[in-house]
């Protein structure tokens, strides 16, 4: 158990429903302070829903629960004041220039005076956009308006920060920019929650939980994921026909799915079953260009822990 002055947001029993349908479902969560947690899961698993009631922008139906020492059902408003949050959405004017839109903040987040210039410095030279700041921001490509956004909503200076699909619909180059100042800020002591659909993410934060269908199927570190639910090896098959390949795959009762352009099967044995998987689908007339042995990757226990769950 972790001691209580080292939470940054506990929940337990959390639950919300839009009438009949239950969107997060009695999920409990404790969050380090200074750590990077994600929370993956596939669109619609819940995590917008839980990350709006963590910052105090939807009530839950029932549970309870802290977010920096502060009740998540009674002092909502208190920590509105003392987070940041970037929503999935893209939250900023796109008529106004980037120069206006910080200032705009700063305003709603009563950065004082003094320390307006040198945040808004901060935010540009961050966002690599120093020479932009006249610009109208809808004409800024999206991996920068991704991180004049993610500036604005820290312009205050908070030590815990909820990001809610950050990198969704960004380049892979602007992706990886992201993270990189997600690191600094965590060094710094800046607790950051960050919810993704995008498995590759997960070995960039410290711990995560997985949520499927508003209900979390397992949490810890990437590593004890992969060693917890991970029994098998898992096989890499590069084939020409990856749709045919699968469906004959699946008719001979071997576990696969479709990563990409590839194919990644799930065996007791490499050494034994990728001869005989080679051979079923040369037989069907299925070319194998390659097949190697690989690491988990956290997609493959996902995909594993909802086949069970």
């Amino acid at each position: 158990m972790t001691p209580a002055g080292e939470i940054a947001v506990k929940v337990e029993r959390l639950r919300r429903t839009f009438g009949d349908f239950v969107a997060v479902d009695d999920i409990d969560l404790e969050v380090k302070k200074g750590e990077i947690f994600g929370f993956l899961g596939p669109n619609g698993a819940g995590k917008s829903t839980t990350i709006r009631m963590l910052c105090g922008l939807l009530a839950p139906t029932a549970g309870s629960g802290h977010v920096g020492g502060f009740n998540i059902m009674t002092e909502s408003e208190e920590i509105k004041k003392r987070i940041g949050y970037m929503s999935q959405k893209f939250s900023l004017y796109d008529d106004l220039t980037v120069e206006e839109n910080i200032d705009f903040f700063s305003g709603i987040y009563s950065v004082p005076a003094q320390q307006k210039k040198e945040r808004k410095d901060w935010v540009l030279e961050m966002a690599g956009i120093s020479d932009r700041k006249k610009s109208v921001t809808r004409t800024l490509a999206q991996g920068y308006k991704q991180r004049l956004a993610l500036g604005c909503a820290v312009l205050h200076g908070p030590q815990l920060l909820f990001l809610d699909e950050p990198t969704s619909g960004v380049d892979p180059i602007s992706r990886r920019n992201f993270w990189e100042i997600i690191y600094g800020m965590s060094k710094e002591g800046t607790t950051v929650f960050v919810t993704t659909h995008y498995m590759d993410e997960a070995d960039y934060c410290d711990r995560l939980a997985l949520i499927y269908r508003g209900r979390i199927i397992a949490g810890g570190t990437p590593h004890e994921l992969r060693l917890q639910h991970m029994k098998k090896n898992v096989l890499e098959i590069d084939v020409e026909n990856v749709v045919d390949a699968i469906d004959i795959l699946y008719k001979s009762g071997i576990e696969a799915a479709i990563f990409g352009s590839r194919i990644h099967a799930e065996v007791d044995n490499a050494e034994l079953s990728g001869p005989a998987i080679r051979n079923i689908l040369e037989q069907s007339a299925i070319k194998v260009r390659g097949m190697e042995r690989i690491e988990p990757s956290l997609e493959d226990v996902f995909v594993t822990l909802i086949e069970v769950s």
